[in-house]
């Protein structure tokens, strides 16, 4: 019996020896395996991710004026087209979130396909005239790849800035829009209103209000001057740049608020349109304008057009009223009607700047040399960007001296085959420069 017991410690003392001596080779094993991996791997998972270190200082808002009930029913009435029902979800988790400061497309701004798109296009649109034409001459290379504060600097001018416009502070662009208007549009300093939100909601739910969770907590905040209004927009930056943010709504709302709802509903020339109500994937035409042009028409065209028949009086149709800084380019099909084309004042911009919209896609096209549209020789070749907040990138040469020799050769079927095997963004661009040539430089960053 002490023999068996001896040799069964002995064979358990060898399976123990053996299991340990099979796992400490099992490790070494997966040490060396762990040495083996390649370590492109591990780099190419922090180019393929790459996250800003830097956050804003996160400031508790104090101060302002509590919304009241009218002001928050017609607010939200007037954006979303209604009160009672809830919202369109993404506005309340859409901030304008930058990109990684210092690399490849530092100056873009990212956003989901929805219908924030148009308005976070249009703050692009901006942002990209104070990145090129708003700071001290320098590499075009370097200006497209601003630093960190350089970006948080350029966004803050931005929201400012399309606030400010909307409440009057740039240009007349709200001198009458309907016969009983007067035309004094500056008898008063413009006031911007900024709207922040709080804790405390100050409309309770009902029939008549669906609670949001944002709009009936807001707080109003005015300003006299630009400067003081850049200064509070740089304190409370983050609500507007942070990502899943209600940045875009934040915006929207302080510039309806700035422009005045009555005057924005005269804008929109139908007592019971909306800015938000039933507008396209990518959000509606008056978005863009009014974040460009201080008003919310949904027209494109210069000045005034009236619009009547022998049957029924000529009713005004109030489009661009001044030549606008940045520009807006629209491509929706080969059946468009000539009335969706913008007007040359947002055609010809004063900056070589356009919000385009193509096939329903809001994106940007933009060029580096500021002269671009004031001199003629500066046309007839160039280079031209063409960026989204969806992260696609292209570079075009627009060649507009082919036009004039090669017109005679490409004549009736030729010419028809040759539009047809354009791309959508190549007759965009043709649209501002008619029958130009257009190369893709290397493939589009998708």
């Amino acid at each position: 019996m002490e023999e068996r017991s001896e040799e069964m410690e002995e064979s358990s003392n060898s399976c123990s020896t053996s299991t340990c001596s099979s796992s400490v080779r099992g490790k070494k094993r997966c040490t060396e395996m762990r040495s083996e991996k390649p370590a492109y791997l591990r780099q190419k998972e922090k180019i393929i991710y790459p996250r800003n270190t830097r956050t804003l200082i996160k400031t508790a808002v104090v101060g302002g004026k509590p919304i009241d009930e009218k002001t928050c029913m017609a607010l939200r009435t007037l954006v979303f087209g209604s009160c009672a029902t809830p919202p369109r979800p993404e506005w309340a988790r859409t901030g304008f979130t930058l990109r990684p400061y210092g690399q490849s497309l530092a100056f873009g701004l990212r956003a989901a396909r929805n219908t924030t798109r148009s308005l976070v296009t249009a703050v692009q649109a901006v942002m990209l005239k104070h990145f090129l034409f708003k700071s001290n001459a320098g590499p075009v290379e370097s200006l497209l790849k601003p630093s960190y504060e350089r970006q948080i600097e350029a966004l803050t001018s931005t929201v400012a800035e399309i606030i400010w416009r909307s409440a009057g502070g740039f240009a007349v662009q709200n001198i009458g829009c309907s016969s009983g208007q007067s035309a004094a549009g500056n008898e008063s300093a413009p006031t911007a209103v900024v709207v922040l939100p709080q804790e405390t909601p100050y409309v309770q739910h009902s029939v008549q209000y669906f609670q949001d969770g944002l709009t009936e907590t807001l707080h109003l905040f005015e300003f006299e001057s630009l400067d003081d209004l850049e200064i509070f927009i740089k304190r409370y930056l983050y609500l507007f740049q942070d990502e899943g943010s209600p940045g875009a709504v934040l915006l929207l709302y302080s510039a309806v608020l700035s422009r005045g709802l009555s005057k924005v509903k005269i804008d929109l020339e139908n007592p019971r349109g909306s800015m938000l109500g039933g507008c396209p994937e990518e959000g509606s035409i008056s978005v863009v304008v009014f974040s460009l042009t201080g008003r919310a028409s949904p027209h494109l065209h210069n000045g005034v057009l009236h619009v009547g028949d022998e049957n029924t009086y000529a009713v005004p149709q109030w489009g661009v009223l001044a030549r606008s800084e940045v520009g807006f380019l629209v491509h929706e099909g080969d059946g468009q009607s000539t009335g969706r084309q913008p007007g040359s004042r947002l055609k010809t911009p004063n900056l070589p700047i356009w919000v385009t919209l193509c096939h329903g896609h809001h994106g940007v096209l933009f060029n580096t040399n500021r002269e671009l549209l004031r001199n003629y020789h500066a046309e007839r070749r160039f280079e031209i960007q063409y960026f989204t907040c969806g992260g696609s990138h292209a570079i075009l040469t627009v060649d507009t001296r082919s036009t004039s020799g090669n017109d005679s050769e490409l004549e009736g079927s030729s010419k028809e085959c040759t539009d047809m095997g354009a791309t959508p963004l190549e007759k965009l661009i043709r649209s501002k420069w008619q029958d130009a040539y257009i190369q893709w430089n290397g493939a589009p960053l998708m």
